[in-house]
C-alpha cells in the first residue's frame, strides 16, 4: 500500500513523495518574464520537501496567457528566466514541472486585482481565439483558428515542451483543462465547428491528442508528461467522465503518463458544489477505468485527507494549492501530523517537533 511520503517514480524522475505543489497563476511577469516574485513563491515551496512543484500556466506564445501579466516561454531568454528556480528546487530534492498553456477565449485580460478585465491593446491586450467564434460569459467574442494555425500551435506546444526541458524542467504538462483552448475544443458547448476539429467526438479531441502527441515526440521518452483535464463541465449536454475515459485512453496510449484530474471552467454559472476533496472521484474513477496514474486536485487541504487519497488508491499524488499558499511548508508539518520522519532542510530542523 502506497502512503503519503513514499517515493513515486516515474520514467527517469523519481519524486521523493506524493506532496506536490498545484499550478497558481501570480499575474505577476512583466512581458512574460518571471522574476523576483516567482522566485520568492516558487522557492519558499521548495524548502517545504514536496514532491513536485508545478509551475503556474505558461504561455506557449505571448497570445497564448491568461492576462498580459502571465509568464510566456515562447523563446530562450523567456524559459532561461525559469533556470535559477529550478537549480533552487533541485539543490532541495524536489522536481520541478511547467505547465504549457493557452488561453483562448479567456485569455487578453488585466491582472484580477485591476479595476477592469480586459486588457486594452495600448495596455498590451490582443484579439482572443478558440475553437469557435463563441464568447465566455463577460469576455470579448474570439475569433475561430484555422485549420493551419491549430497545426502551428501543436507545433507551438511541442517546441515549448522542448525549451521547457532544455532548460532544466523534470515534468511537462499540457493544460486542457479550466475552459482554455484545448478545453475549448474538446468540450461540445465551445465547438461549433464543421471541419476536422469540430463535431464529433474523435474531431473535438483531435487538437489534444495531436498536441499530446508532439509533445512526447519532442522530449525525452523518459520524461514525465502530464495533461490537465477537465473530466466534467458540469452541466447536461457538455463534456463529462464517460467522454473523459474515452480521451485518457487515448494520452495513455499515445504515451501521456498521468492524467491532472480538475473538473469546471468551461461554463460561467456551472452548479458546482466545491466541498472537500470535491474533485477526487473523478481521479479515482480515471485511474481505475484506464489504468493510468492520476493526480488528485480541489480543497486538499488536511495531511489524514491526503494520505487517505493515496491509501485507498484514489490517486497517485495530491495536487495542493491554496493549502500551499497558506503554508508553503505544508508537507514538512503533515509528515510530522502523520508521524513520518522527513528530510528537512538543515536550516531549518531547529523547528521540528518530532
Amino acid at each position: 500500500m502506497n502512503t503519503l511520503f513514499n517515493p513515486l517514480t516515474i520514467g527517469s524522475v523519481t519524486f521523493q513523495n506524493r506532496v506536490w505543489v498545484s499550478p497558481m497563476c501570480q499575474y505577476s511577469a512583466v512581458d512574460g518574464l518571471v522574476g523576483q516574485w516567482h522566485s520568492a513563491h516558487l522557492n519558499a515551496f521548495a524548502t517545504g520537501a514536496p514532491g513536485l512543484i508545478m509551475v503556474e500556466a505558461t504561455g506557449v506564445v505571448p497570445e497564448g496567457r491568461i492576462s498580459i501579466a502571465c509568464p510566456t516561454i515562447n523563446d530562450d531568454k523567456h524559459a532561461g528566466a525559469f533556470k535559477p528556480m529550478i537549480d533552487f528546487a533541485h539543490s532541495h530534492n524536489v522536481k520541478m514541472g511547467i505547465q504549457l498553456a493557452h488561453a483562448g477565449r479567456k485569455g487578453s485580460t488585466m491582472r484580477p486585482w485591476d479595476d477592469h478585465r480586459m486588457a486594452s491593446a495600448e495596455e498590451g491586450g490582443w484579439q482572443s481565439v478558440s475553437s469557435s467564434a463563441i464568447a465566455f460569459h463577460g469576455y470579448p467574442e474570439p475569433r475561430a483558428l484555422t485549420v493551419d494555425e491549430i497545426h502551428q500551435l501543436t507545433h507551438d506546444f511541442a517546441a515549448a515542451a522542448k525549451r521547457a526541458v532544455d532548460v532544466g524542467f523534470d515534468v511537462i504538462e499540457i493544460h486542457a483543462a479550466h475552459g482554455y483552448l484545448l478545453h475549448q475544443f474538446y468540450s461540445p458547448l465551445a465547438n461549433t465547428r464543421t471541419d476536422e476539429y469540430g463535431g464529433s467526438f474523435e474531431n473535438r479531441v483531435r487538437f489534444l491528442l495531436e498536441t499530446a502527441m508532439a509533445v512526447r515526440a519532442a522530449i525525452p521518452a523518459s520524461t514525465p508528461l502530464f495533461v490537465r483535464i477537465s473530466a466534467t463541465d458540469w452541466v447536461d449536454d457538455g463534456w463529462n467522465l464517460v467522454d473523459s475515459i474515452e480521451l485518457c485512453t487515448q494520452l495513455k496510449a499515445l504515451g501521456v503518463d498521468l492524467i491532472d484530474v480538475s473538473t469546471g471552467g468551461n461554463v460561467h454559472n456551472a452548479p458546482i458544489k466545491a466541498t472537500p476533496g470535491f474533485q477526487v472521484p473523478f481521479a479515482a474513477a480515471i485511474r481505475a477505468e484506464v489504468k493510468i496514474m492520476t493526480g488528485a486536485v480541489g480543497l486538499i487541504t488536511e495531511p489524514e485527507q491526503a494520505q487517505y487519497i493515496i491509501e485507498t488508491g484514489e490517486a497517485d499524488a495530491v495536487f495542493l494549492a491554496r493549502a500551499m499558499i497558506r503554508n508553503p511548508r505544508w508537507a514538512l508539518n503533515a509528515a510530522e501530523k502523520l508521524g513520518v520522519k522527513i528530510e528537512w532542510p538543515h536550516q531549518l530542523e531547529r523547528g521540528q517537533t518530532l
